[in-house]
């Protein structure tokens, strides 16, 4: 028995283990066949030079029914052109074992690291590291080698000394794509990391800043500046007693240092600190007519540009700003006028200052995502503004604050 139907998501989800196999209605010879005990499997069928063949085109679990539809294509395509693909797999394996790049280390460097930075260059290096930082005992062995029962192993070890399930999980969906990818160039046959299923998270725990915290926030970023300027004028002081140079005046200009512009910037922004620190004037538009900032797509996790519109305290706090460091280069400088690459120690200092605890830099993103739902603001235009790619991710950042949750309920007490 065997079921006639488009692969996909849907049909895939519904075949049966009785239905032994679903042909596609689109693409000539190109099947799934699921075993006894559910395995789906993804081939092409084909007649070449009076010689039949069926192509593996991957496990399902290890490429996703659009990926296998692909393959089909470009395997039917190569075949139409006399190219007996099944006898060039094994080619094709013979090669990767003469050019040693069956071992993750030589894969990733010629084959998938290339790959991936003409995708996302930025996402390509932390997807890197990541396997590097993760992996290390990996990189010398074989492809077909690295195998579930060793990846728990590594997760186990990880659990025990203290890593979040969250970065287990992150570490270890690079490593799954990276030898998915293996399998989908023909170096391995397969992998059985699908067998490693995702630690359990709880998405729901989102850090916001209460209403006490936000002000206790704001009061400690202008206590900061008040006491360094005292600090400014009292050195100058002294100086000037002793007739020395001194030192720049700060008691005229708003803001003494990058930090509570970023801070104030990423309130009311959304942005990543990454994003934050990268930002150029010249993606940077404040005047009476329009009021934007550009996120270009080099320095956005998505890869893609996305432009946020800046409310009146954002533009207030960028025009104060750009009369202190001008319009050139980078918005935010360190002392280098290189890039800054790290505000650890301020933000933390801050928010002692703050009596804030359990609090990271990356929450007053999710500060702003709740903010705007508790506002009334549709996900969609959320999502666009926190540039995710579906709408799963910006629920995951946007749930409601307990205390709005408990008002709407009393609206029909």
């Amino acid at each position: 028995m065997s079921v006639k139907a488009k692969i996909n998501n849907t049909s895939i989800k519904a075949l049966q283990i009785e239905d032994k196999r679903i042909n596609d209605t689109e693409v000539s010879g190109f099947h799934a066949r699921i075993s006894s005990k559910g395995k789906i499997t993804y081939y092409l069928f084909y007649r070449i030079n009076s010689k039949q063949a069926n192509f593996c085109l991957g496990i399902h679990g290890q490429v996703t029914p659009t990926q296998a539809r692909d393959l089909a294509k470009n395997k039917a395509a190569e075949i139409t052109k006399g190219v007996d693909v099944q006898s060039k797999k094994k080619e094709n394996k013979e090669k990767a074992k003469l050019a040693k790049l069956s071992t993750l280390s030589i894969f990733i460097e010629q084959k998938y690291q290339p790959w991936l930075e003409t995708r996302n260059a930025k996402t390509a290096k932390a997807t890197i590291d990541n396997l590097t930082a993760a992996f290390p005992h990996f990189f010398k062995m074989q492809l077909d080698e690295i195998n579930a029962w060793q990846v728990e192993k590594w997760r186990s070890e990880k659990r025990k000394s203290g890593l979040k399930p969250s970065s287990i999980n992150r570490r270890l969906n690079d490593l799954k794509g990276c030898l998915s990818r293996a399998v989908e160039w023909e170096i391995i046959d397969n992998h059985d990391l699908n067998k490693v299923k995702a630690l359990k998270v709880d998405n729901a725990k989102v850090r916001y800043l209460t209403a006490d915290e936000n002000k206790r926030l704001r009061n400690a970023l202008r206590k900061r500046d008040i006491d360094i300027k005292s600090q400014r004028k009292s050195a100058n002081e002294h100086r000037t007693s002793r007739g020395y140079e001194l030192l720049p005046d700060l008691t005229k200009i708003s803001y003494v240092d990058y930090l509570e512009p970023v801070v104030l910037l990423a309130i009311n922004t959304g942005m990543r600190r990454g994003e934050l620190l990268s930002l150029t004037w010249a993606n940077v538009e404040v005047n009476n007519e329009f009021k934007t900032l550009t996120i270009v797509s080099d320095n956005a996790k998505s890869g893609k540009t996305r432009h946020i519109p800046l409310n009146n305290e954002a533009s207030r706090v960028l025009s104060n700003w750009q009369q202190y460091t001008g319009d050139q280069g980078l918005v935010f400088k360190g002392k280098d006028g290189k890039q800054l690459k790290e505000m650890r120690k301020s933000w933390n200092n801050l928010l002692e200052r703050a009596e804030i605890s359990d609090f990271r830099f990356h929450d007053l993103r999710h500060d702003f995502a709740s903010k705007l739902v508790m506002a009334g603001v549709d996900l969609n235009t959320v999502r666009e503004l926190l540039g995710h790619a579906d709408l799963a991710m910006t629920l995951r950042y946007a749930h409601l604050a307990p205390e709005h949750k408990a008002a709407a309920v009393n609206l029909i007490g």
